[in-house]
């Protein structure tokens, strides 16, 4: 008797992903919202809650796990500088696809102004908390501060300090490292123990994530139907953001992948649609990256080494989606309310975006305060972020799609073992 064939991942959260929105608009034509958000919704918060419960366990342990699994310390500081310098690039490169593309088609030239006063109006309070933030800074060099928890179980019980426990997974891998195998044989296998045990809880959560989507979809169409006129009014920001997310996607990663890997492309898009569709529903990396892992090291092909160190870090310091998203936004108020920006003002918002991007929480709505602060550094008004927070979400679902597919591609350039795996033919 023949097996059945399983459905790919990548195909049941599609089609829980196109289910959900059907479901949500037949809610709607029926009067049926408040059924969705109060029953179905509910398992879309939770599912995406299993994920964040997973995804800091994942992260502490799956750094110390690939540091302690190098040879020495040699090899962590080329595999740290590596992968942090070739984030930053393609960080750089996400931003001024976004700059160029702003001041291409202008799309705050094109605003009905009408609309202006109803969008500041309608998110001020989401606006006042973003500017509130910004000014908690404590100085130039806070963010190295900030970087140091000073109670790491603090730091495990809040998804918002991913950096915080990069930084302890590290230092304290690093110190196991130096101790020398004979001395840290039993924390290597209590890792190795712990690992495997939450890779298991991930499959049991994987498994129910085309219902998740579902939920979470259902529940989206739902919740934005009173704001369907922004995507009129806001026409041509979201066409311009969509047009670089897509751009990142379809042609910048495909180039990374084809001139720097030994990876297909086609073989790469395939593998990397369920990560995708999985990051577009729940709008945070960090809430992926237990699939994101496991797609990485079944599919892709990429060592444990490398990808337990190259993903949890991408989470947190990789934005290019984000940070060509944000470019965008910068430049469209700034057109919407008849700014004219300088070439150091433009050159302010490429340094500040950079930098900004490292240690934005992988987590919705996480760009507002550095969006905020980015704004500020040029001279514009914060409380201009309210042209654009209406359609947020749906933008933001997109970028979060970008910003994962970009942690597996470094992940895949950075790969030492990559190259000996393909010339030995291991797939």
């Amino acid at each position: 008797m023949k097996r059945k064939k399983r459905v790919p991942l990548y195909l049941q959260i599609l089609i829980g992903m196109i289910a959900g929105i059907i479901a949500g608009l037949v809610a709607l034509e029926l009067n049926g919202g408040s059924f969705i958000v109060n029953w179905i919704k509910p398992w879309g918060d939770i599912f995406i809650r299993l994920l964040q419960l997973v995804a800091v366990p994942l992260v502490f342990v799956s750094l110390i796990k690939g540091v302690i699994g190098l040879k020495d310390i040699g090899t962590l500081s080329q595999l740290g500088v590596k992968t942090i310098g070739i984030y930053i690039l393609t960080t750089f490169f996400a931003i001024l696809i976004g700059l160029s593309l702003a001041l291409f088609i202008k799309p705050g030239d094109v605003l009905d102004y009408s609309m202006v006063d109803i969008l500041e109006e309608g998110y001020q309070g989401t606006v006042a908390q973003a500017i509130a933030a910004t000014q908690e800074a404590k100085g130039p060099l806070s963010f190295l501060y900030e970087v140091i928890p000073d109670n790491i179980f603090s730091a495990l019980s809040n998804n918002r300090c991913m950096l915080q426990i990069i930084f302890f997974a590290l230092f304290f891998g690093i110190a196991a490292l130096s101790v020398g195998k004979e001395r840290n044989k039993a924390v290597v296998k209590l890792v190795d123990s712990i690992y495997d045990i939450i890779l298991k809880m991930i499959d049991y959560v994987i498994s129910v994530a085309p219902a998740g989507v579902f939920a979470l979809m259902a529940g989206l169409i739902v919740s934005f139907s009173g704001d369907i006129k922004l995507f009129g009014a806001l026409g041509l920001y979201a066409v311009t953001v969509v047009a670089g997310l897509l751009f990142l996607i379809f042609v910048f990663y495909p180039v990374l992948i084809k001139l720097f890997t030994k990876t297909s492309v086609k073989r790469f898009l395939k593998n990397i649609y369920p990560v995708q569709l999985l990051a577009f529903s729940t709008s945070s990396s960090a809430a992926t990256l237990p699939l994101t892992m496991e797609v990485a090291e079944k599919d892709m092909r990429i060592s444990n080494e490398t990808a337990s160190f190259v993903l949890p870090v991408g989470v947190t310091i990789n934005m290019d989606g984000t940070s060509c998203f944000q470019t965008i936004s910068v430049i469209f108020i700034a057109q919407v309310l008849g700014l004219e920006l300088t070439f150091a003002q433009l050159l302010t918002i490429i340094l500040m975006t950079t930098i900004s991007s490292i240690g934005t929480p992988g987590v919705p709505g996480g760009s507002y305060v550095i969006l905020a602060m980015v704004l500020t550094s040029v001279g514009i008004p914060a409380e201009g972020m309210a042209l654009i927070l209406g359609i947020d979400r749906p933008l933001d679902m997109l970028r979060t799609s970008v910003n994962v597919t970009g942690d597996v591609t470094v992940a895949l350039m950075v790969d030492k073992n990559r190259e000996e795996k393909e010339r030995l033919g291991v797939d």
